[in-house]
């Protein structure tokens, strides 16, 4: 009986020993919602053991003590439109990555996109398509999720699906057999076959594309037919998972929110009455205001300098209207258009079209987390994981200490 005891109480203590204890005491904490002056966090292996005022927590002997002066601790920042295997288009073009690019240099840099993102506080991203190399995205997933690699969580979309014709790269000799940059799907049947064959090789989120430059002279146009997005739809939901689509057309995105998507990306068709009909039926809003500017940019505009170009100033109009409309709005930059690792330009730009810097942070955590169905990401909160980023100075007040990061957790484990 008592070598029972006595084993008993060695397998106790050595139960007792095995649990990592932190202890992180920043000068203030941003918990997903609300800004807190004084706040410590302690962390039990991977996940929040508790949080709130100092004097009111218990600090077991045993946890490791971390300070961070002058540092504001917030949950790990979820990048909402994300490509990784998609690098600056002044480096090469779109049509050149997918067509001159082997899938191994393309994966290849896609570990060092990953590695970047979760460098700079960004632990999780919503993956949008690999553009034409196919379901890669999922093996660098598996990759991350076993420490093959380092990098953020991830939620992937595989290939994306388009109308047949729609989509790039395209070719002046019609009978040239060239890969593309997504699936081509048309009508019910071939629909559900694309969203469940995606499905069935990893898809975390169906990625559909509404509209596209496919129109005359190669203007934006709608692609698929109400009842084909109402189809993606009822087939991704049935699954639990969410629908994001592509749309830079107001009758694009009509369709989408008729079809009852989750968040329309870009969002450039916008018009005070879809955005009303948006925010009645809980459809968010990814506006990837850094790619637009970023691909001015390519283009010659020089921010500051020149006069801004017709595409930001609509951008900066279909911002606003959501705003005013009250549209949920997500963090999302389209990185992969502009370098990753840079993902917090997004966050800059949110403040400087208008919208309140803790509500910028809310969309980085909390927001994306809710509209992306990851229900213990997003928040400092007892039971949550201990996915979180310190930064120098208070973001709340200036936005721009996102990008000073100083140190970076996944899973309780400090990456950086």
């Amino acid at each position: 009986m008592k070598r029972l005891l006595f084993g008993i109480l060695i397998f106790l203590s050595n139960f007792s020993f095995a649990q990592k204890l932190t202890l992180l005491k920043p000068d203030r904490v941003f918990d997903g919602q609300q800004m807190h002056e004084g706040w410590w966090v302690l962390i039990k292996d991977n996940k929040i053991e508790a949080v709130g005022d100092a004097r009111q927590i218990n600090v077991p002997a045993t946890a490791e003590t971390i300070e961070l002066k002058g540092q504001t601790l917030l949950p790990g920042l979820i990048e909402g439109h994300s490509h990784l295997f998609l690098h600056p288009y002044n480096e090469t073009t779109w049509n050149d990555q997918v067509l001159t690019e082997s899938r191994a240099e393309r994966t290849a840099r896609a570990v060092e996109h990953a590695k970047a993102t979760l460098m700079v506080g960004f632990t999780t991203v919503r993956d949008l398509g690999t553009e034409g190399a196919g379901y890669d995205d999922v093996g660098l997933k598996a990759a991350i999720e076993k420490g093959v690699i380092p990098g953020p969580r991830m939620l992937v979309a595989t290939r994306a699906i388009v109308a047949t014709g729609s989509y790039g790269p395209k070719s002046a000799v019609t009978e040239a057999v060239i890969p593309k940059g997504a699936e081509e799907a048309d009508g019910m049947e071939g629909i559900t076959r694309a969203v469940r064959s995606q499905i069935g090789h990893g898809a975390d989120v169906v990625k559909l594309y509404a509209d596209y430059r496919w129109g005359l002279n190669e203007t934006a146009a709608p692609t698929f037919t109400l009842e084909e997005l109402k189809k993606a739809v009822e087939v991704a939901s049935s699954s639990g998972r969410i629908v994001a689509v592509h749309s830079s057309t107001t009758e694009g995105m009509r369709r989408a929110i008729q079809a009852g998507v989750t968040t329309i990306e870009h969002g450039d068709g916008g018009t005070p009455e879809l955005f009303k009909l948006m925010q009645a039926k809980g459809i968010a809003l990814c506006p990837t205001l850094a790619a637009t500017e970023s691909i001015s940019g390519y283009r010659g505009w020089k921010k500051g300098v020149d006069p801004e170009p017709e595409g930001v100033k609509h951008k900066h109009l279909i911002f606003t209207e959501a705003l005013k409309a009250g549209v949920t709005i997500c963090m999302g930059g389209d990185v992969g258009v502009f370098t990753h690792g840079d993902n917090a330009k997004e966050m800059l730009l949110m403040v400087e079209y208008g919208m309140k810097p803790i509500d910028v942070l809310r969309s980085a955590t909390s927001v994306n987390a809710a509209v992306f169905k990851l229900p213990n990401l997003g928040q400092i909160k007892v039971g949550f994981l201990a996915d979180l980023v310190s930064v120098e100075g208070n973001p709340a007040n200036e936005i721009k200490a996102v990008k000073e990061v100083r140190k970076v957790w996944k899973d309780g484990k400090m990456v950086r």
